[in-house]
């Protein structure tokens, strides 16, 4: 069997290198072409060329790129037509992805197969209709999303999400987690985002709200992990917070140790204020409760609140079918109501903990792991 995968960012190559292994071990003489990066290399893929030049968000990027991705596009369409695979996999990463998948399918019958969802029940639905012109087969990773995609028109199976295969810490690293940096009394886990737009609107809220539940609840520190994009920004922010903050700073720390002290943060935490994101499921998965603030840039604060299906962008809330973790989006993100929420959160921390389980179950934990279900369930369609 030959199967060619595309991934175009690091999320993208965890779950191609997890969907290979699964697909290996269901099926050991299978031969992968495509791009990727190290977790798919790991997998025996040659990627064709760097995953990093995929990597580009925002339209001031791209464009002085459009033409070098455009080339990339048409040089992945025909490696795929000359290889004939099986099955074209891509994931996520869309506006590159589904442009091949269009080339292939309009030159050829090559099954097609697109990891990752779009948020269609979000926002934007004909995204959808869009993508089965030229998409067979959908694994998403959210249980509520198959009956999106197979309403427009593709086949879609739920098969877990990441996060439940991620290790989570103990409580004894935990304890030991706040031992080493002398906490004894609550602890408030502080994200406010991995981008520096995000760390620029929310911060100066975030330190307003934090000064806020600090003189409501003394003794409270707050620790703060930072993302290796924002890590600068935040160390020149994070010192004049009130709760003697601890930042948490990837630089110049290996990757497994930075990863294992943040794992151990968020299990000793008793409570987070948190940009709106997939964090909000690292946090489930640790069983820590939350509060969810965000805001936009002046034109998206605009349009986007226009576009929304749904009255919360929380995955807790929607994965769970509860609306018990507080989000406060665009205009709602205000100090006042969201000081509130996390001063109510520490008090009544309870009322969060059943929702938190139920998504960790919904998403798969204690089941088979997300790579070797998708790898089964591409196999079972074909």
């Amino acid at each position: 069997m030959k199967v060619f995968v595309i991934a175009g960012e690091p999320s993208g190559d965890r779950l191609g290198g997890a969907l290979m292994a699964g697909l290996r071990t269901l099926m050991p003489e299978v031969a992968f072409r495509g791009v990727g990066g190290p977790e798919m290399r790991a997998q025996g893929i040659e990627s064709q060329f760097p995953m990093e030049e995929l990597s580009i968000m925002g339209v001031a990027e791209v464009l002085p790129k459009l033409r070098h991705l455009m080339r990339r596009r048409d040089e992945v369409v025909r490696a795929v037509l000359d290889w004939a695979p099986d099955v074209l996999i891509t994931i996520d990463a869309p506006d590159f992805s589904l442009r091949v998948a269009k080339g292939v399918k309009a030159a050829s019958g090559i099954r097609t197969v697109h990891y990752v969802a779009p948020s269609v029940w979000a926002w934007r639905p004909g995204r959808a209709a869009k993508m089965a012109r030229h998409i067979d087969h959908v694994l998403a990773l959210l249980p509520f999303e198959p009956p999106y995609m197979e309403a427009a028109g593709m086949e879609c199976d739920f098969v877990g999400h990441p996060v439940v295969s991620e290790p989570v810490a103990s409580d004894a690293e935990a304890a030991a987690f706040r031992a080493e940096h002398g906490i004894a009394g609550e602890m408030l886990l502080v994200l406010p985002g991995s981008r520096r737009g995000e760390v620029a609107r929310l911060s100066q809220r975030f330190g307003e709200i934090i000064a806020r539940v600090a003189a409501a609840r003394p003794g409270l520190r707050v620790v703060v992990p930072a993302a290796a994009p924002v890590a600068e920004m935040l160390a020149e922010i994070v010192p004049g917070w009130a709760g003697d903050p601890v930042l948490l700073d990837p630089r110049g720390v290996g990757g497994d140790v930075f990863s294992a002290t943040k794992r151990a943060a968020f299990r000793a935490a008793d409570g987070a204020l948190a940009a709106s994101g997939t964090v909000s499921l690292e946090l489930a998965a640790s069983g820590t409760p939350m509060v969810i603030g965000y805001d936009l840039n002046w034109l998206s604060r605009q349009i986007i609140p226009r576009l929304l299906q749904v009255d919360t962008v929380t995955l807790v809330n929607l994965v769970s079918g509860t609306r018990v973790v507080p989000d406060f989006i665009g205009k709602a993100c205000r100090v006042g109501p969201m000081a509130e929420a996390v001063i109510g959160m520490f008090e009544a921390p309870e009322a969060q903990h059943a929702a938190l389980d139920l998504t960790m179950e919904r998403l798969g934990r204690g089941g088979e792991a997300p790579g070797l279900r998708a790898a089964r369930a591409v196999l079972a369609r074909m």
